[in-house]
């Protein structure tokens, strides 16, 4: 059974390792906080306090055949910092966490053939991509929802949902770790997914029903929106993986 390393135990990070150790993985899994090591260590993940804009990552928690990386920095630098330490240990493949935010609104369908921004985190997909010391694998997950992080609650700005004609793009925890498992367990790699849920609904019919849910109630469909989207496929993940979504209608969530 492989060992894996998970840089970032946070939202889905800490889960997703709980999922591993399930399966009989050994786990190892940094966090940024001290009061979350006891958390890590009591369900059987040997925990790091390791803050990912160090010079250095010690090398013990890079002793590992898998790595994956589940941070929010677009520190180009700091990951160049991280790609030269794993080239010298042993992993052997990534699973780096991407954004969908990497397209542009195009009012259309998006593809993984679809052009990207020159983003900071367009950057950083690139640096793993084109590295030959290790095999890499793309994740771009559009929003993310489940549990406590409840749809009802992400429009804040006056009530007012902008968009309101533009298309949604989620998809939910349970789907984010059924995706990984079946990447490692399949091993897929050299890859970049696009990874959401596969239905789009529109957004204001989406967010008024799920902050309905939250008891917020007669939100406001905002009048001045350009109504830009893009719409993300993620027929290529779905048939490589052959995975079925768990949450796939949203309006039925």
């Amino acid at each position: 059974m492989q060992n894996i390393s998970i840089l970032g135990c946070g939202w889905l990070g800490f889960p997703l390792a709980e999922a591993l150790v399930a399966k009989g993985y050994s786990v190892k899994g940094s966090t940024t906080t001290v009061a979350k090591l006891t958390a890590l260590e009591s369900a059987n993940i040997s925990p790091y306090l390791i803050h990912s804009d160090n010079d250095s990552i010690p090398s013990e928690f890079l002793n590992s055949d898998i790595l994956i990386i589940l941070i929010t920095s677009k520190d180009i630098d700091a990951f160049k910092r991280l790609i030269a330490q794993i080239e010298t240990s042993s992993i052997q493949s990534v699973i780096y966490i991407s954004s969908t935010s990497v397209y542009p609104n195009s009012n259309s369908v998006v593809t993984e053939e679809s052009p990207t921004n020159d983003s900071p985190l367009a950057q950083i997909e690139n640096l793993f991509r084109h590295n030959t010391s290790f095999q890499s694998t793309i994740i771009r997950f559009g929003g993310l929802f489940g549990y406590h992080r409840k749809p009802g609650n992400f429009i804040r700005s006056h009530n007012t949902i902008p968009n309101p004609e533009g298309f949604i793009n989620l998809i939910h925890q349970d789907d984010c770790i059924g995706i990984l498992l079946a990447i490692i367990e399949q091993n897929i790699w050299n890859e970049t997914f696009n990874a959401c849920a596969d239905s789009h609904p529109k957004r204001a019919d989406f967010y008024i029903k799920e902050m309905a849910k939250v008891d917020r109630l007669h939100p406001i469909l905002d009048p001045e929106s350009e109504n830009t989207y893009k719409i993300i496929s993620p027929k290529k993940l779905i048939s490589v993986l052959h995975y079925t979504f768990k949450y796939s209608n949203l309006m039925e969530y």
